[in-house]
């Protein structure tokens, strides 16, 4: 450690931004509301919405040469941190307990592919094209 005057540098460089760590620190927290409403879990809507955002994310992400794996996980990761942070982890339809992440997320993942199928099947990879195609018949021939 380097001392001059007596003094050690990194005490003085600690002393001296002290505030400036602590600011940045505090702006780095979250804002908190001093009387939080309680969370409500996701609603439909709000599911619809976030499924939207997630597949014109991968949209998005294709077009610009970002791998259709690697554009599916990010949106399903932004979506699954949302659900976490703005719903408690909760999803109304799936009901009132909180979902655990890798939950949230296999979700979000899913949302994701099927929103990107739906808006930009050009960017959708055939072998997922034929997975989701598949699914969905036998979905909609066990009446679900």
């Amino acid at each position: 450690m380097v001392r001059v005057l007596g003094f050690s540098c990194l005490a003085v460089l600690l002393r001296s931004a002290a505030p400036l760590l602590l600011l940045l620190g505090v702006m780095l927290l979250p804002p908190q509301p001093a009387l939080a409403a309680p969370v409500q879990p996701a609603s439909e809507a709000d599911m619809t919405l976030y499924t939207r955002i997630a597949a014109v994310n991968v949209c998005i992400a294709r077009a610009a040469g970002v791998s259709f794996d690697q554009a599916v996980a990010i949106a399903g990761e932004t979506i699954a941190q949302v659900i976490q942070g703005q719903h408690g982890s909760a999803i109304s339809v799936v009901g009132s307990e909180p979902l655990s992440l890798d939950d949230l997320r296999k979700g979000s993942i899913n949302s994701a592919v099927l929103g990107a199928v739906e808006i930009c099947p050009q960017q959708v990879p055939a072998n997922v094209l034929k997975d989701v195609e598949a699914a969905l018949k036998q979905a909609e021939a066990e009446g679900r």
